[in-house]
């Protein structure tokens, strides 16, 4: 989701050391960042998440990077971004023909490409009505409007109170709940909310999005203060 909300983006790249730089550059601006290094797992993975951008190398293997955009062009209004070495103007007239929506010749400096895809997603925002309503966290994805929760693309039924913990936290990605706030938030959507109901909620939700929810890399503990919901790269210094 764009907009106050970090845009969920997928990266393909595959040239690892290029890969992990812009990944920190797009995360550092608060972006969650899906990477994949070959045509084919980006043409899944962007029909798996439908991204609010893919920034698309043209040299991938397995399916070129214009082919990439020739195929998800016919299928969804998805923003591309090229990156490419080739800089001769046929090139990239062949690369906007197909669909791209803007290009970075190589070698960029970071800061640049940083600024075409800010500059990207603010003109898609303008450009769509009514803004996408989900709410991003990794792979984790909150609708309030269907109200429905995936995680890694499967649906996961929830309680309303479940549903609306998961919203609540979704829409501030790593800050710091206590559950004080959550109780306030969920007031109302349980009869009988107490902080010991949010803890049963925290514990319920974990055994629906954590590969181990006794060792929790999403919905982590925050020692002496509460909860946050990350995108669960790597597992939260001190967090359990």
């Amino acid at each position: 989701m764009i907009g106050a909300m970090c845009a969920q983006i997928v990266l393909a790249e595959d040239d690892e050391k290029q890969a992990e730089l812009v990944r920190r550059y797009l995360e550092r601006e608060r972006h969650t960042v899906v990477v994949v290094t070959d045509g084919r797992a980006a043409i899944d993975e962007v029909r798996r998440l439908m991204p609010d951008l893919l920034v698309l190398d043209i040299m991938l293997p397995k399916v070129d990077g214009l082919d990439v955009c020739r195929i998800l062009r016919a299928e969804s209004e998805i923003p591309v971004l090229m990156l490419t070495a080739r800089s001769t103007e046929d090139d990239l007239l062949l690369g906007l023909d197909l669909g791209a929506d803007d290009y970075v010749t190589k070698p960029y400096s970071p800061r640049e490409l940083m600024a075409r895809v800010r500059t990207l997603l603010r003109r898609t925002r303008a450009e769509t009505t009514p803004a996408d309503p989900r709410l991003h966290v990794g792979t984790l994805v909150v609708d309030p409007v269907r109200h429905e929760v995936s995680s890694d693309g499967t649906p996961i039924d929830c309680t309303p109170g479940e549903f609306r913990l998961l919203e609540v936290m979704a829409a501030h990605p790593d800050r710091v709940f206590t559950r004080g706030q959550l109780l306030e938030h969920l007031h109302g959507f349980d009869r009988y909310i107490t902080t010991r109901a949010i803890d049963v909620h925290v514990m319920n939700v974990r055994k629906k999005i954590e590969t181990e929810p006794r060792k929790p890399t999403r919905l982590v503990t925050v020692y002496g203060v509460g909860y946050k919901l990350t995108a669960g790269r790597e597992k939260q210094a001190g967090a359990s």
